[in-house]
């Protein structure tokens, strides 16, 4: 439980860390540019490690499952982030709209995975919801500066991470890979996508600040790496309910982080958010442990199996008492040890 923790807590923190990279990155360039610039060092890394680390035959089912969800949860869903705030949606609004990923997928997750939703879990993700609002609040009530279909850009980057997690969680034993080798799959698909949309709009300059450069190994090894890594280990080891609760946490910790790093002004309101958010996952996640069915002690379910299986039996008869002496040239089975 404590991995699950420590575990949860770098997910939200390198997650987090996207916005940040972002607001330094594209001070020097273009999005596309340092979108590009940043799988290809990705796709590099972990190809190169791959190769000399890991290299074996690949399924060509799980090749083809995890380019798909590399291209909705990374492509799909960073070009749409990326591509609103070009335009000029308010990065509040896009916040807000990312917040609904955990009733979005709440919703989904019963009928594709059984994962089941209680009341307690429904109120807490209302109230994480509300939290966001009040920590982007400033932000949404903003001027509209974009073009009206611009603002279905945060929608599909949503949609991109939700489509991109269900398909993972789907994929049947066949396409299950290590987290490595899906995470090499998933980077390589993503600049490859980058590529094509950098190359179409110019973005393939390779800017000369050092700064550009610092921003590009922030959002690898942190958004990249350590975002990405750990939401797939923490959908992996707990929920898709789980990781996408604890997203309501990444708002107000881009709130502490532009305030550290940019000077960035925190309000009552804001901090107030950040309180609801606190308090709202930490009911949605006791809610979901409460509601978990707990296991059964194993002496309690060996004696039961063992019943059942008297029980189930109707071929089988009765015990049969042998009278006979033991013979001593018959070799006894060794005793086993008593625990």
């Amino acid at each position: 439980m404590r991995l699950d923790s420590v575990l949860s807590a770098c997910f939200v923190l390198t997650w987090s860390s996207g916005f940040v990279g972002a607001a330094l990155g594209t001070a020097h360039t273009g999005a596309w540019t340092l979108l590009a610039w940043r799988f290809w060092i990705v796709a590099a890394l972990l190809g190169g490690w791959w190769l000399l680390r890991r290299r074996h035959a690949l399924p060509r089912r799980a090749v083809a499952v995890h380019t798909v969800v590399g291209v909705l949860s990374q492509g799909v869903y960073l070009a749409g982030v990326v591509w609103s705030a070009e335009l000029g949606v308010p990065a509040g609004l896009a916040a807000l709209v990312a917040a609904l990923q955990p009733l979005a997928t709440a919703v989904l997750s019963g009928p594709l995975l059984g994962e089941r939703t209680t009341g307690p879990q429904w109120a807490g993700l209302g109230a994480g919801l509300a939290g966001v609002a009040l920590v982007v609040g400033d932000d949404v009530t903003g001027p509209a500066a974009a073009p009206a279909l611009a603002y279905a850009l945060p929608f599909l980057a949503m949609a991109g991470l939700v489509a991109g997690t269900f398909v993972e969680r789907r994929a049947g034993a066949s396409a299950r890979l290590p987290l490595t080798d899906s995470l090499v799959i998933q980077g390589v698909a993503s600049a490859a996508v980058f590529t094509v949309v950098a190359g179409a709009t110019g973005g393939l300059t390779v800017p000369a600040e050092g700064g550009f450069w610092f921003a590009v190994a922030w959002v690898v090894v942190l958004s990249t790496f350590g975002g990405y890594g750990s939401y797939w280990l923490v959908v992996r080891r707990r929920s898709v309910n789980h990781a996408a609760t604890l997203l309501y946490l990444t708002p107000p910790t881009t709130m502490l982080a532009g305030f550290a790093l940019f000077g960035d002004t925190i309000t009552l309101t804001g901090l107030t958010g950040l309180a609801v958010c606190a308090a709202a996952v930490t009911w949605v996640l006791r809610a979901a442990s409460n509601a978990a069915p707990r296991p059964r002690p194993a002496r309690a379910m060996s004696e039961s199996g063992a019943m059942m299986a008297e029980c189930s039996s109707t071929t089988s008869s009765p015990p049969r008492h042998d009278s006979r002496p033991p013979d001593p040239a018959r070799p006894r089975p060794p005793s086993s040890p008593t625990s």
